[in-house]
């Protein structure tokens, strides 16, 4: 399965709201780690913007989830990902013995684009996470997957927002293209702000684009995701970048991508995107 989120579906988490996992969730039957997604939930509930980004104190068996991970995602961002990701992560320069505290990249992010990364207990609705890239805010959440499946998430964590996304943040263009999703999913209709989260998951979450002939991966959900970014050419239908089939086109966030689709460049993604965008 896949590391990114089902854009706008679930509300912001406080303490009397605390984080419910499906039956089916690989965490669901373990009391240690259901406690410890609240608690996480709970720290977000109570931050408040421009107070320091809280510090989460990550248990030796979290830290090594992450390590897990990163043994497995570094020889497949090699492979498939693209060379604009490459070069972000390299120059983001995460640990990959230490789960990053999420003030310590926002900051660095921060220096690099202008970008903060703040903390939300669980997913937003989509009016609201989109919009915030407008004022360059990113909203992340700090819990990581269950340790039993340490390759799989059913919802954004810690390993898809510091991978995926804080990386690519870092990439001018990219940038810029974040803030004009956020620019028209402050201003457009229901009708079409559902086009645009369209357009976001298969672009920002698990886009694809040529490179030297061969499809390459630039979405946050693909980069961040080992198995789905290992086996994309095999299990998806790889269809045309047009940006009006993109829109009209839905997605399962508890499935591999049954369709993604490949722009001819990562520039080409970027400027045609960002006129559409702006002509909203």
């Amino acid at each position: 399965m896949h590391d990114a989120e089902p854009v706008g579906q679930v509300r912001r988490q406080d303490a009397k709201d605390l984080v419910q996992l499906d039956p089916d969730h690989p965490g669901f039957r373990d009391a240690a780690y259901r406690k410890r997604r609240n608690d996480i939930a709970r720290i977000a509930a109570q931050y408040k913007e421009g107070d320091p980004i809280p510090a989460v104190e990550y248990t030796p068996e979290e830290q090594e989830v992450w390590r897990t991970v990163w043994r497995s995602l570094a020889p497949v961002h090699q492979k498939n990902a693209c060379k604009e990701y490459l070069a972000a992560s390299a120059n983001l320069n995460l640990s990959r013995e230490i789960i990053p505290q999420l003030g310590e990249v926002s900051e660095r992010v921060r220096k690099l684009s202008g970008f903060q990364l703040l903390p939300v207990g669980g997913l937003v609705e989509a009016r609201d996470f989109i919009g915030n890239l407008a004022r360059n805010v990113f909203l992340s959440t700090q819990y990581i997957r269950h340790h039993s499946v340490p390759l799989y998430t059913p919802e954004p964590d810690i390993v898809h927002e510091l991978v995926g996304h804080a990386a690519s943040l870092t990439v001018p263009e990219y940038v810029e293209l974040n803030r004009a999703f956020g620019r028209a999913a402050m201003r457009v209709d229901d009708e079409t702000l559902k086009a645009v989260v369209n357009v976001y998951w298969f672009t920002v979450e698990f886009g694809l684009a040529l490179e030297d002939g061969r499809p390459k991966a630039y979405g946050a959900g693909l980069v961040s995701s080992f198995g789905e970014l290992e086996s994309f050419a095999q299990n998806a239908e790889l269809k045309p970048f047009v940006i009006d089939d993109i829109g009209r086109t839905s997605y399962d966030p508890t499935q591999y991508q049954k369709v993604l689709f490949v722009a001819p460049s990562f520039g080409r993604m970027v400027t045609e995107l960002m006129t559409w965008l702006d002509s909203l």
